[in-house]
């Protein structure tokens, strides 16, 4: 069986000039003007980089334990691959303490356009404490950094376990990219911090029926974590027609952050709350992560139908959520407590999959 590779969409290449204006939109405060002349020599490397595809340019030999040892591998995802297995080993060792990803899903901070810290935030905060309470380390992600921090950055999926699972690489290769300015992300931060915890909490506002930008932004860059290719040697980087036949040979799907425990809190304040839970469930059941049962899901409605500017105020009203939230981060202790003991093993034991994917 084979599949033809499908062309025709990709844009023209940049002309020079176009280039040039768009590097020069760094630029635009006058404070940069003296330094014109040197912008210009930058701007004549970065357009190289750019006309000849130098998107990793840093590389060393893969060595031993890949495919193809001799193949050129970026020096920036070995670093990162090499971390995440450091990181898998110290999760795997029982012995080691329990450790907790809170997420705060919200764009909104104090420190940016809102001026105000979100209802998320705060939210987020009661779980930290609440499973501190309970001698869990906690990791507090705060994805408001990357509408408030400079260079910090989530870039978006480019889809490339639609063209064949094997081509989307364990952790991601798309990124860095700096022959297109594709740099500072922070996703290869971010995949060390969910493989090193035992346990995940989302927290999270709904946006439009959905969970904000940010927060889809990392769920996207995660897929790479379901079924993703662990040695980019084996499709020499991004060879299509090479991902398609390892897939058609028999692709084992492998499922890189299974078997941590999860839980949610979904608030909102007109619509959207349970479709959006539903969702994130279903997506972290799909990546094999363990629900911590009934109480460890939750959707609210804080302050329902009334002014946003007083939904700090509902949310102080409303001492019913705050314990629902906190009893989140009890179950979510408790479970994985008890998976970490193995406790759990019958109970979650995987049944074989008629159609793994």
């Amino acid at each position: 069986m084979t599949s033809n590779i499908r062309k025709g969409q990709a844009p023209a290449p940049l002309e020079r000039a176009e280039f040039g204006m768009r590097f020069r939109a760094s630029f635009v405060d006058p404070a940069f003007r003296a330094e014109d002349e040197s912008i210009g020599r930058l701007e004549a490397i970065a357009w190289a980089a750019y006309h000849e595809g130098r998107k990793a340019p840093i590389t060393r030999k893969a060595g031993p334990g890949y495919a193809d040892p001799d193949y050129d591998l970026s020096v920036e995802w070995i670093e990162t691959r090499e971390r995440l297995e450091r990181a898998q080993q110290v999760w795997a060792d029982r012995s080691t303490k329990t450790r907790a990803l809170v997420i705060c899903g919200s764009p909104r901070n104090d420190g940016t356009c809102p001026g105000e810290i979100s209802k998320t935030f705060r939210l987020a905060n009661l779980v930290k404490d609440e499973l501190a309470d309970a001698q869990v380390e906690v990791d507090l992600l705060d994805l408001s950094l990357i509408t408030s921090e400079y260079g910090r950055k989530i870039h978006p999926c480019k889809g490339c376990v639609s063209t064949a699972m094997p081509l989307c690489h364990w952790p991601c290769s798309c990124y860095p990219n700096h022959a297109l300015d594709q740099i500072h992300d922070w996703m290869n931060e971010l995949y060390e911090r969910w493989v090193a915890a035992h346990a995940i909490v989302i927290v999270t506002p709904t946006h439009w029926y959905s969970t904000s930008s940010a927060l889809k932004l990392m769920i996207d860059r995660l897929v790479c974590a379901d079924g993703g290719n662990p040695d980019p040697t084996s499709t020499h980087g991004k060879k299509p027609e090479e991902a398609k036949a390892l897939e058609l040979k028999g692709w084992g799907y492998p499922k890189h952050l299974a078997r941590r425990v999860y839980g949610l809190v979904v608030h909102g304040d007109v619509a959207g709350i349970e479709g959006s839970r539903r969702a994130l469930s279903d997506w972290l059941d799909w990546m094999g992560l363990i629900d911590a049962g009934s109480q460890a899901r939750l959707d609210r409605f804080i302050g329902y139908y009334e002014p946003y500017a007083t939904s700090h105020d509902a949310l102080d009203r409303d001492e019913a959520v705050q314990e629902e939230t906190r009893n989140v981060a009890r179950a979510v202790a408790q479970a994985t407590a008890a998976l970490r003991a193995g406790e759990l093993d019958d109970a979650i034991a995987a049944r074989p999959a008629p159609r793994p994917k």
